[in-house]
């Protein structure tokens, strides 16, 4: 007989996940349209009553976001400019109304190559909370997404939050979403970039991709280009030249490869001027 069960503290949820095998429901934005028609074969958690898991805090090492926070929590939260293309790609996550309820760890559990909310996770250098009912483990958000839609959640362990640590809050950042239309759309490529500018020099650099390989990846090569740069409009050049060996785009009825590989070295650009600031006194907005 399928089962449903909506607890009210995590700690019944995680005993709960440690006797059998559930499918978690959190915003629903995507299990709902996935289960479609079809009658329900699985148990059903229902973390929608968990508030515990719900909203941001800051400690002395880590912003933490709990894992049923909304994107509209998210572009509500007084945050530093670090977590602008974060903002920026939660605006971008569907509709207004998808976007007050479905949840940023949803998001990262759907494990899609186009979810907006990764690369901006990415260029945070942010970690995935896991808990199982004995034990809490923290992993890399790059070693927690393998895969189109694989992820290394375990049996009996919930995704409880995403903590981005106090050192990934320096700087500013921008995100850049190509797709066929303005709104509501899938991304035929997507990035986010973090600079921590000093002096008008780059002292840091994360830029990375969406929606060009199986998982989002950061681009060591254009990072390392980018690194004791003068924050100017020569960073461009440098992108243009950098290597991304890292990307390894499929053509779909979204975009060629051929046409997402040269699509995502021209975001980039804009991200990363964006991410800089003004540049010789202007500055390139995010498009």
């Amino acid at each position: 007989m399928i089962r449903y069960a909506k607890p009210t503290t995590v700690d019944e949820a995680l005993a709960l996940l440690g006797e059998a095998s559930w499918r978690i429901l959190a915003g629903g934005t995507d299990f709902y349209p996935a289960q479609g028609n079809k009658p329900f074969r699985d148990n059903v958690l229902d973390i929608n009553g968990l508030a515990a898991l719900r909203g941001i805090a800051e400690t002395e090492t880590h912003w933490q976001i709990g894992a049923r926070t909304s994107w509209t929590d998210i572009v509500r939260h007084p945050l530093p400019p670090a977590f602008d293309a974060l903002k920026a790609a939660a605006r971008e996550v569907g509709s207004v109304q998808i976007q007050n309820v479905a949840s940023i760890a949803g998001n990262l559990c759907n494990a899609s190559p186009a979810a907006d909310g990764v690369p901006a996770l990415l260029v945070l250098d942010a970690e995935i909370e896991l808990r199982l009912a004995q034990a809490v483990r923290h992993l890399p958000l790059r070693e927690f997404i393998l895969g189109n839609r694989r992820t290394d959640l375990r049996p009996g362990e919930m995704v409880t939050a995403i903590r981005v640590p106090k050192a990934a809050g320096a700087g500013m950042s921008a995100f850049v979403k190509l797709g066929a239309r303005r709104y509501l759309v899938i991304s035929i490529a997507m990035v986010g970039a973090r600079l921590v500018v000093q002096d008008g020099i780059v002292e840091q650099a994360a830029v990375a991709v969406g929606s060009c390989s199986a998982v989002a990846k950061r681009l060591g090569g254009v990072e390392a280009a980018l690194r004791g740069l003068a924050a100017d409009h020569g960073l461009a050049t440098a992108v243009l030249a950098a290597p991304m060996e890292e990307l390894s785009p499929i053509g779909d009825v979204r975009g060629s490869a051929e046409y997402r590989q040269d699509a995502a070295r021209e975001i980039v650009v804009r991200a990363v001027l964006a991410a800089a600031g003004p540049v010789n006194g202007d500055r390139t907005a995010a498009a």
